[in-house]
Parts: C-alpha cells; sequence; structure tokens
C-alpha cells in the first residue's frame, strides 16, 4: 500500500453504496455491510467475513464478479473473495439479500484451495457499543434454550461474554417493544466485548475459543454460513422512544454543543524514538512547540544498551523541557536487575515525572514486581509515582489485574488489532472512551495513565512463534503510511478529545521522529516509496497536538457531536482564552453549525489545499489564522479546523 500526504489512503478507494431492504438503510463497503440503521439508529454496525491466520493476522480478500442489484425497498448482491498469502489460499462466494419486508441475509460458500493453519473463517458481526451497552438481549442457544439478558455496560473481563457463547441466535432491544433478530447458521458462535481492544463494538464470531486453535484446514475443505437479521416491532414505538439517535445524514449539517463541567486536560507526552538516533537541534526547535509533558523511555535490563537508553532519553527530555516516563520491564525474578536500576534512576530523581513496572512474562504487573520495585525505588525516588498495568492492551489487563495498591494504571491503545480501514480506525475513539470509564470502576480514585497511543500495534502480544523476517522492501507491521496523512490528524483529535474527556491523568503519544512519530528525520523515509514523508517536515498530526498543548494546565469541557462517527470536538479553555477543534474523519466534506458558540471568531484549517505548506513550514502555517462569518463552516475530508473564540471585553464564550 502506497499514500501519499495529499491523498492518504487504507486501500480501500471503492465508494460506499447505500441498500435499503425495507424500514432497514445500510452500505455496501467492500463486500461487508455496515451502519444497518432502523428509524435513524443504528442495529447492527457491521456483517463481515474474516480469514484468520495461525497467528490471528488477517489474511485480506481480494474481491471479484462484484454484482449488484436492487429492487425497489430491497437488493441483491454477489461476489467472490480470494485470500492468498504465503501457504494461505481461500476462496469464498457471497449472496446477499435484503427483502422489502426488513430481512437481510448473507450467505458464506468458501472452500479452502490449499492446506494452512487456521484460527477463525467465517462470519463476524458487531453490534454498536453506544447503542448496546447495557441494552437488552436474548441469547438463543444451540440446545433450543434461551436466556434474557443485557449487553455489558462495564467492558467485559470474561472473554466470551458470559452466558453469550453457542448461540445460535441473538436478539436486541433496539427502542421499546422494538427487537432486531439475528440467526447464525453453519458454526457456533459467541461475543466477545472488543471495547478491550478500543473497538467501539461487541462481536460475535465463529468458531468457539474453547476449541484448540490452530486448525490444519485441508484443501477442498468447504465451509458454508449464513446470519439473518429481521426486525420485529412486538409493540409500536413510543413517540420520542430512548436510545441513541445521533447519526445525520451526509449532507446535513453536523452540530456541535457544549454538556457538563470541565476537567483537566491530561498531561500529554511522546514516545522516544525507535529508531535509536538522537535529536538533532532542528528538531528540538520543532519538538519544543509541542511542550511535550513527559518523554517515554523503555528500560529492559536484559539489554545490554539500557544505560545508554536511559542516559539518551535524559539528553532529550532536558532541552524539550520534558520529564521522563520510564517503562520499567522486569524479568522472571523481579528483583534481579532492580538495583544497578534504582541507582541509574536516583541520579535522575528530579527529572522523572512517573515509573511504569511491567513484567515481561506476565499479562500485566503482578503484585511481587509491584512490591519488588517499591522496595528497590521507594528510597532512591521518594514522591515518584510507581505505577502497575500492562504494555499491551486492556485485554491483558482484564485478564490479569494489575494490584490496586499501585499508585496509577496503566495499558496501552491501538485502533488496528481487529481492522484496518478508515472507517474502522475512525470509530475507537469512542471505544477508547468506554475504557477509560471502564478502568475507572476497576480501580477508583486511580490516576490512570494511558502510555502509548499509536497508529499500529507495537508488538504481537498474541504471537504463537517468532515473527517472520520482514521481506526486502515493506515496511515494518508497526509502521502505517497513514502516520503522515491528514486521516491520522483528525484521528488524533479524536483520540485526545475520548482520553481527556474520560479523565486520563497523562497519555503518551507516537514517537518523537521517523515514520513513527510526529514528525521526519532530516534523512528522510528509509522507504520513500512505501512511506512518502518529506525529510524534515512535521506530519499533519503534529499540528493537533500543537494545537492542544498550547492549553497545557487548563481543561476540556464535554462536547457532542450530532455524528461522533463524521466529526470529533474537542473544546478547551485556559484562562481567558477559548478554542475549539473540529475534525472531519470521513472522507466527504461535512458541515457544522456553531450556533451554540458566539463572539469573535479565528480559524485555521490543515486540510489538502494546505497539508505541504503546513508540513514544510510549520511556523508560518500556525500563524496564519483568518476571520470567521456566520453560523455555519465547511470541513473538507479529513480536514481538522481550529477555532479561536474571543469578546471585546469580556471573557469568551460559551
Amino acid at each position: 500500500m502506497e499514500a501519499s500526504p495529499l491523498a492518504p489512503s487504507d486501500g480501500t478507494s471503492s465508494p460506499h453504496r447505500p441498500l435499503q431492504a425495507g424500514p432497514f438503510s445500510l452500505l455496501l463497503d467492500a463486500g461487508d455491510l455496515r451502519y444497518v440503521t432502523w428509524g435513524g439508529r443504528e442495529v447492527i454496525r457491521r456483517i463481515y467475513a474474516a480469514v484468520r491466520n495461525h497467528d490471528w493476522n488477517t489474511v485480506p480478500g481480494v474481491i471479484s464478479d462484484l454484482d449488484v442489484r436492487t429492487t425497489g425497498m430491497g437488493f441483491h448482491v454477489r461476489y467472490v473473495s480470494t485470500h492468498r498469502q504465503d501457504d494461505i489460499h481461500f476462496v469464498w462466494r457471497a449472496d446477499i439479500q435484503g427483502g422489502d419486508d426488513g430481512s437481510i441475509r448473507f450467505t458464506f460458500d468458501g472452500e479452502a484451495k490449499s492446506a494452512f493453519r487456521r484460527n477463525r473463517i467465517g462470519f463476524c458481526v458487531l453490534h454498536p457499543s453506544r447503542e448496546c451497552a447495557g441494552a437488552r438481549c436474548r441469547a438463543r442457544y444451540a440446545n433450543g434454550t434461551e436466556r434474557e439478558l443485557c449487553f455489558p455496560d462495564t467492558i467485559a473481563a470474561e472473554q466470551p461474554v458470559k452466558w453469550l457463547h453457542d448461540l445460535a441466535g441473538l436478539d436486541h432491544e433496539v427502542a421499546p417493544g422494538v427487537w432486531a433478530e439475528l440467526d447464525f447458521v453453519g458454526d457456533l458462535f459467541e461475543m466477545e466485548d472488543q471495547r478491550n481492544w478500543i473497538d467501539a463494538s461487541f462481536k460475535t464470531f465463529c468458531t468457539p475459543l474453547r476449541l484448540p486453535f490452530p486448525m490444519e484446514i485441508k484443501a477442498g475443505t468447504r465451509v458454508r454460513q449464513e446470519v439473518r437479521l429481521r426486525i420485529v416491532e412486538q409493540a409500536p414505538p413510543a413517540s420520542g422512544a430512548s436510545g441513541p439517535m445521533l447519526r445525520t445524514q451526509a449532507d446535513a449539517a453536523v452540530t456541535v454543543r457544549v454538556q457538563g463541567d470541565g476537567t483537566p486536560l491530561p498531561a500529554i507526552g511522546l514516545g522516544m524514538a525507535s529508531h535509536g538516533q538522537p535529536l538533532l537541534a532542528d528538531e528540538v526547535n520543532q519538538l519544543r512547540i509541542l511542550r511535550p509533558a513527559h518523554l517515554r523511555v523503555d528500560l529492559r535490563p536484559w539489554e545490554a544498551s539500557w544505560r545508554q537508553q536511559l542516559d539518551r532519553a535524559a539528553a532529550e527530555a532536558g532541552p524539550l523541557a520534558a520529564k521522563l516516563e520510564v517503562a520499567l520491564h522486569l524479568d522472571v525474578a523481579p528483583e534481579a536487575g532492580l538495583p544497578p536500576m534504582a541507582e541509574a534512576l536516583a541520579g535522575k530523581r528530579e527529572e522523572l515525572a512517573r515509573v511504569l513496572v511491567f513484567h515481561r512474562h506476565q499479562e500485566s504487573t503482578t503484585l511481587a514486581a509491584l512490591r519488588a520495585a517499591r522496595v528497590a525505588l521507594a528510597e532512591v525516588l521518594p514522591g515518584v509515582p510507581i505505577g502497575a498495568g500492562t504494555d499491551a492492551d486492556l485485554y491483558q489487563l482484564n485478564l490479569q489485574r494489575p494490584p490496586a495498591e499501585a499508585d496509577l494504571i496503566t495499558w496501552s491503545m491501538n485502533p488496528q488489532v481487529h481492522a484496518f480501514d478508515d472507517a474502522s480506525i475512525a470509530e475507537t475513539p469512542e471505544g477508547a472512551a468506554h475504557q477509560l470509564n471502564s478502568v475507572h470502576r476497576y480501580f477508583p480514585g486511580k490516576p490512570l495513565v494511558v502510555s502509548p497511543i499509536t497508529l499500529r500495534p507495537r508488538f504481537n502480544p498474541y504471537a504463537t512463534g517468532p515473527a517472520p523476517a520482514l521481506p526486502a522492501g515493506e515496511l515494518p507491521s508497526q509502521v502505517d503510511p497513514r502516520q503522515l496523512s491528514l486521516f491520522a490528524a483528525a484521528w488524533t483529535l479524536a483520540m485526545i478529545k475520548s482520553v481527556a474527556e474520560s479523565g486520563a491523568a497523562s497519555v503518551t503519544f507516537y514517537e518523537t521522529t521517523g515514520w513513527r512519530g510526529v514528525m521526519e528525520t532530516p534523512a528522510g523515509s528509509p522507504l520513500p516509496a512505501k512511506f512518502p514523508s518529506v525529510p524534515g517536515a512535521v506530519f499533519p498530526l503534529y499540528h493537533v497536538l500543537a494545537d492542544v498543548t498550547e492549553f497545557a494546565g487548563g481543561e476540556v469541557s464535554p462536547t457532542l457531536s450530532s455524528d461522533p462517527l463524521a466529526v470529533a470536538s474537542l473544546f478547551l479553555r485556559k484562562n481567558a482564552r477559548r478554542r475549539l477543534l473540529l475534525a472531519n474523519l470521513s472522507r466527504a466534506s461535512r458541515k457544522v453549525r456553531l450556533d451554540e458558540f458566539s463572539g469573535i471568531v479565528s480559524s485555521r484549517s490543515l486540510d489538502a489545499s494546505i497539508s505541504l505548506s503546513a508540513m514544510n513550514q510549520p511556523k508560518t502555517f500556525r500563524a496564519e489564522f483568518t476571520p470567521v462569518t456566520g453560523p455555519e463552516i465547511t470541513l473538507p475530508p479529513h480536514a481538522v479546523v481550529t477555532l479561536d473564540f474571543f469578546h471585546h471585553n469580556t471573557s469568551p464564550t460559551p
């Protein structure tokens, strides 16, 4: 996949095709069904089929023979999906029919053309977390019994979700008296709470995880499954029935309003660059504009270079006026590597923001590891918070909850554990907010530290073997060309909104420089054909971080967008200053109404028309605000707009 700063792409450039099945409205997107809505309410987020290899990696499919026919209030879609990677060759035919009676039937008919090891082949159905968290549902089991339940409200640690396994059907209440009924045919299905990985959905999938995996599938093996969806109105919905109705039509203006009290803006820091090269003077000058609160450095006592890593981090943090966030990874015997670490850290006590303790062979920090770290560090680092948690996803923290006696709780986030397209990534900030809210409930009163947030996973905590060698000319798995895209800038703003409004104490984003950072090195991209950055230039997401960290020490007021999957909003206050940031997460231009905001407004738009100059001349771009007149503005695709509000004689509003 190649990308350009002006035309970032996730490789799914085909337009969404709207479809209708009676009262259901939905989109056909790269063979998947998305955003099935009834009466303006989202009922099903996505129905799709996946081929997962022995390491849970998804083997992408190539669609051919696509045939889409519409008939009044119904449709009929057929295509062929071919999945080839290494020794994997699997082909399946899709047949999707939507009826004017509000029924949808999706058939998967596949055949293995080669023998290979797989963890999963078949359907996944996503229920949207905004609409379904805490909602009533009814499980229908393969043995013919049923159970009335509710979707989890707090993120479920148990996977599959309790009682939601061995499913032949799953119904949920869309509105009072209105139920969506799902039938599963061809395998047993179970549900996982995908919010553990910041997906904003509940996923119901086959095959049950209790069965052994990976399993070899022999050449010639047939796999046939079917998912059926229908809407059942058991009683007429009441006028003004409850339930989220936040989605707007694409051509309608999005509204944004402030709601609720403000919360402190979390400390925002950066990770140290993984390419290993020290910061140069010009890079320091650019990064100082971001006012990073801290610089994260990872220390592993079994690595001979840990002292050099610590010294390099301290040397880089000083000119940035940043503290150090030390991620201390302990080995099998936690005490073994601590004395020399404690000695080295003691000399940098005044430079430390916190220490995050991880355990190399555990899902999260054990009580023994935390106590060993405290014994070694408390005397030499008085007053420095020592945290516990996981270096991986919230799922690992839920598999093994860290000790509540830690000074803070920490875990990391990335949006691409399960899906990789722009639309799926744009959904994940809502999942991040669910994570903060749930961890607040797991550990009442504890400061929450999200470290780091990255665009791609940094490692695979689920790998069943060593990572294969990287083919020449290919990007490392940690690198996404969208790091330098406008889309990544919009997603970064949406993530800051979610973690800040949900009460995070501190958050670390990306790295300082390089293709996992906020700006390119003067040497440029090691693979310019795959990662076409400009040497020494900042990435668009740099400007989002700069716009937010200007308000360091201020607060964020919660805002509500009428279409949060399309437009994200962040409202900042500090002393007399007020700033509203808007990000268009979609590929279409969107109008936004600003009726609730008053005062003289100046704005700056980071969009495709300006992104190259914004990357090459960041100081000039950042100084160019223009007046705004009228209550409505237009956000180009993936644009981030910064609006400052002022009154003539009084404090800005709202």
